[in-house]
């Protein structure tokens, strides 16, 4: 088994709303990460999604992983931290749901 990942580094898009960074940066997000990603590497892309209210919808976005400290595997114990990068045309907030939002 692969060293335990002690903090891994992730970078979000700078385009990601304001309500999307809160999301990311919550307790419940972090866990999910720890129960879905069993190794994480520099430059790998995480295609991650969070709810965008009572209608239901989800927010797609990429985390692309910027370092690792210690192994690669990540366990209960690995810490995320986060930094912003370029901006890739990800669209949040509330206009995901309205007539204002994506079409796509």
């Amino acid at each position: 088994m692969s060293e335990h990942a002690i903090r891994v580094e992730l970078s979000y898009p700078a385009d990601l709303s304001g309500w999307g960074r809160d999301k990311v940066d919550g307790s419940p997000f972090r866990a999910y990460l720890r129960k879905t990603h069993d190794n994480a590497a520099p430059g790998d892309v995480w295609t991650e999604f969070v709810g965008v209210g009572c209608c239901g919808d989800t927010l797609d976005f990429p985390l692309r992983v910027e370092s690792v400290d210690g192994g690669s595997a990540v366990t209960e114990d690995t810490a995320f931290v986060y930094t912003e990068r370029e901006a890739c045309g990800v669209a949040g907030g509330w206009q995901v749901q309205s007539a204002a939002g994506p079409t796509e």
